[in-house]
């Protein structure tokens, strides 16, 4: 197939791709600069110039494309409300270009947006509509757009790590470098699911491959690694200590990512394994933040 991926040079994106190349596809690939364009070329991908500030240009590229993965977010998560809902509004201009076509458009979300209830895993057949995090609203355009005609498939991800990033705990070591502690709320048991970025670029891969309208998969290798592991390992790699702060104390030490500190977001991906023949086979979280360079590797940007 002939594939329109956005996020294409991005940490996941970039993963995706060799994925998709080395199993026959065809890729155009979205970027809005020469490097991007040269850096696609360079991985045998055809450059695609357009931005997700600009829907326009993401709907002729999917005209020209068999299936779109669609991948590209705006990582700046001081405007994280304002990202997920121009995120929506892509994923409705994509749909009606693809309305009726039959081409797989697969969009990605959160593993939370599954949620089951305190303490229950997250699960492929669930939706929380009334879900806080505002990333429910690319499901909810997602929803719309089958809907009205459009193949639309959700990849739903979890924190997403190589040695160099490792999705929201990718900030959590950055602000544990300024603060001099890496800290966990409570007693850290609350867990967070994960998967190696090479895993869930074949999980997109066979997604669209195997593609269904209306399904969502979770790319969850750990069903949850707990907070206070996360905390201890980042504590470790950095050489300062490892502290417990009371939950009316995470907005003033975590800043905006506050919120998230305390969430028990346990995801199962059963279901994904089976009906994809999925296996994942990377290394766990946790193997990744004890084997990164803390001395060279980067702290959390944009």
């Amino acid at each position: 197939m002939r594939v329109l991926l956005t996020g294409a040079t991005g940490f996941i994106g970039s993963h995706i791709l060799p994925e998709l190349i080395g199993a026959g596809h065809e890729v155009l690939g979205l970027t809005r600069s020469d490097d991007g364009a040269r850096r696609l070329e360079q991985a045998g991908a055809q450059p695609y110039r357009g931005t997700i500030d600009d829907p326009r240009s993401l709907m002729a590229g999917a005209e020209q494309a068999d299936a779109v993965i669609h991948t590209a977010f705006d990582h700046d998560f001081s405007r994280f409300v304002e990202n997920c809902a121009k995120d929506a509004r892509l994923i409705e201009a994509l749909g009606t270009v693809l309305a009726g076509t039959g081409k797989p458009f697969i969009i990605t979300s959160g593993t939370g947006m599954g949620s089951n209830g305190p303490g229950k895993p997250a699960t492929e057949d669930t939706v929380d509509w009334n879900n806080p995090n505002p990333r429910i609203a690319s499901e909810k355009a997602g929803a719309d757009a089958l809907a009205k005609g459009a193949s639309v498939a959700v990849v739903r991800l979890p924190q997403v790590h190589d040695t160099l990033k490792q999705g929201l705990i990718s900030p959590l070591i950055a602000i544990a470098r300024t603060r001099g502690v890496s800290a966990y709320i409570g007693d850290g048991d609350n867990r967070w699911p994960a998967a190696h970025v090479t895993d869930v670029a074949r999980l997109y891969r066979l997604a669209l491959e195997k593609h269904e309208a209306g399904i969502r998969y979770h790319a969850s290798a750990e069903a949850g690694v707990p907070a206070r592991a996360i905390a201890e390992a980042i504590g470790n790699g950095l050489g300062l200590p490892v502290i417990s702060l009371a939950p009316e104390k995470a907005t003033e030490h975590f800043g905006w990512m506050g919120s998230f500190m305390s969430y028990d977001m346990p995801s199962s991906s059963e279901w994904t394994r089976r009906r994809l023949d999925w296996q994942p086979d990377g290394p766990s979280l946790i193997a990744d933040l004890e084997a990164m360079d803390y001395g060279t590797s980067p702290s959390f940007s944009r």
